[in-house]
């Protein structure tokens, strides 16, 4: 365990965040001050952590001081010292003597290697500022000068916004807390974890705080690079418009804008129907997860989206066809939902639409006679997104409590003719197609999913269920009582994830099911199968799973 001696004068706000997060394991063991009433003191007695105060007689030499500072810290088994906003800065006799020193410095070095950084970012008008968290050098010029010196070696940093409004107080406490936490609370964690590796200007590596006669130093840390999902991000984003409300109208929205996406998107797209109000943040969520359903496919495809699942999908010879068969999928939950177009919007498809209440359209462009029809329904968002392609490889994703998931994006697709086939009888060439489409479609549902599909449009989908055989009984539920015109008998029936027992098989079977597409790798695959087999139904695995639970 790393063990960190704290040098503070004042309330060493930055110390006590370490003690109170403990990055990579580490300690705050003692807490050091030159002043017998810091606020620190008592903030750190109450957190268990050991005070010393070490004051400094007037006129007492540097080198005085600090051999006594040296002194108090001998009596503590320390690995590291951090300083925060220390008074007295420490001389080549302390930095000789003692562990690897870290301080912070409230700008983005080399930017203000000044006494008052976050003054002088105010004065000179910059939009972007921050903290950084540097080795402390006895060859180094203080960056705490109002002069420029040897930058010291630097190991982290964090940018903040400044902002039009901000006057001193409210720009340092910014600093403080989005940026100078953070980078020590990192700088700690990498040294603690012995990620960080310090060389000379020999290329010799020196973990001391003295420095070659030069003040150079190096600093590399382990797994610092970049690629796909590099070591540290730094998220970039600008506030594109305040939001009405958030999922529900006692919380508080806006969106923010990623101004260098170019794939087709609700949030950078035109909305044509100037009478209806601005998109709300539910809005945004499910014309997004529209979007994304409608990009799987390359000919005349329509969605309807509710909640971000889909109520229906559909894939036919005309985009007004393919609209009318995803309605009827379940054009009951389809009310109020967002409807996804992956071709131009036509006036025979638009006067579809508006025959029942929808929140939004997002299609790629819509003809005049188009918007001339759907712009008579004054709360209807209608949003041209540009040109839609198929979703390349990026990454999604998403913020939770303490930090951020980061993955690929799914867009695999099958083969219909490279599924495995594990059941007697193989599926004809009908099914595999529509066991490709479906597989297309359930990428978008969310988890636990089953979708029946038959041909190219859905029949009936059972989605968000905490049990697979739950998610079989909806969708055949589903099929039974809301599809128009179509039921699950000899329908295909896709599956997120597999079978973990022969149940969710037999309760397709009693809805008429006769193929099924599922990844297979359950302990139970061979029950499964056996059911199956039993049943005379054809059954492929894809070999990769679909699950989306956001």
């Amino acid at each position: 365990m790393t063990t960190i001696a704290g040098l503070a004068s004042g309330s060493g706000r930055t110390l006590l965040h370490l003690a109170d997060r403990r990055p990579g394991g580490a300690a705050l063991g003692v807490v050091v001050t030159d002043d017998p009433d810091a606020a620190i003191l008592g903030r750190a007695a109450d957190r268990g952590v050991e005070t010393v105060v070490v004051e400094r007689a007037a006129r007492m030499e540097a080198a005085e001081y600090d051999r006594r500072l040296l002194q108090a810290l001998a009596e503590y088994d320390v690995d590291l010292v951090g300083l925060d906003g220390f008074d007295t800065e420490p001389s080549a006799t302390f930095l000789e003597e003692a562990p690897l020193t870290i301080d912070a410095h409230s700008s983005l070095l080399p930017a203000f290697p000044v006494s008052q950084p976050v003054r002088a970012a105010l004065e000179a008008g910059v939009s972007v500022t921050g903290s950084t968290v540097h080795l402390v050098r006895a060859s180094s010029a203080s960056v705490r000068a109002d002069q420029n010196g040897d930058i010291p070696p630097i190991l982290t940093q964090e940018a903040v916004p400044v902002y039009a409004d901000d006057d001193h107080a409210s720009l340092q406490e910014r600093v403080r807390t989005q940026a100078k936490q953070k980078a020590y609370s990192r700088a700690v964690r990498l040294l603690a974890e012995g990620r960080v590796t310090v060389t000379d200007a020999a290329g010799q590596a020196d973990v001391s705080n003295e420095g070659d006669d030069g003040g150079h130093a190096d600093v590399s840390i382990e797994g610092d690079h970049g690629g796909r999902f590099p070591a540290r991000r730094m998220l970039s984003e600008d506030r594109g418009r305040a939001l009405r409300y958030g999922e529900n109208p006692h919380q508080d929205a806006a969106l923010y804008v990623d101004a260098t996406a170019t794939e087709a998107s609700v949030v950078h797209a035109d909305q044509l129907n100037p009478g209806a109000k601005a998109l709300s943040y539910n809005n945004y969520n499910d014309g997004a997860a529209a979007l994304d359903l409608i990009a799987e496919f390359s000919a005349p495809a329509a969605a309807v989206i509710k909640h971000t699942n889909p109520a229906g999908c559909a894939v036919a010879d005309s985009l007004a066809d393919a609209y009318d068969r995803a309605l009827a999928t379940d054009e009951k939950s389809a009310f109020g939902g967002v409807v996804s177009l992956n071709r131009p919007c036509d006036r025979a498809t638009a006067e579809r639409v508006v025959e029942t209440f929808k929140e939004a359209v997002v299609a790629p462009g819509y003809s005049a006679a188009a918007l001339a029809v759907l712009r008579q329904e004054d709360d209807l968002r209608v949003l041209d997104v540009g040109e839609i392609d198929p979703r390349a490889g990026g990454l999604v994703e998403k913020p939770i409590a303490g930090g951020r998931l980061v993955q690929d994006r799914d867009v695999t697709a099958p083969d219909p003719e490279e599924l495995e086939v594990v059941t007697e009888r193989e599926p004809t060439a009908a099914e595999r197609e529509t066991m490709a489409f479906a597989w297309r479609t359930i990428k978008h549902v969310k988890s636990n999913a089953i979708v029946f599909a038959a041909g190219t449009e859905t029949v009936g989908i059972g989605m968000g269920q905490v049990s697979r055989v739950d998610a079989v009984s909806l969708a055949a539920m589903k099929a039974e009582n809301d599809a128009e015109g179509k039921d699950a008998e000899g329908a295909v029936m896709a599956s997120d994830a597999f079978f973990p027992f022969r149940d969710g098989i037999d309760e397709a079977a009693t809805a008429g099911i006769e193929a099924v597409v599922q990844p297979g790798g359950s302990v139970n695959d061979d029950a499964v199968i056996e059911a199956a087999d039993e049943h005379g139904m054809a059954m492929a695995f894809t070999g990769t799973r679909a699950f989306r639970h956001d």
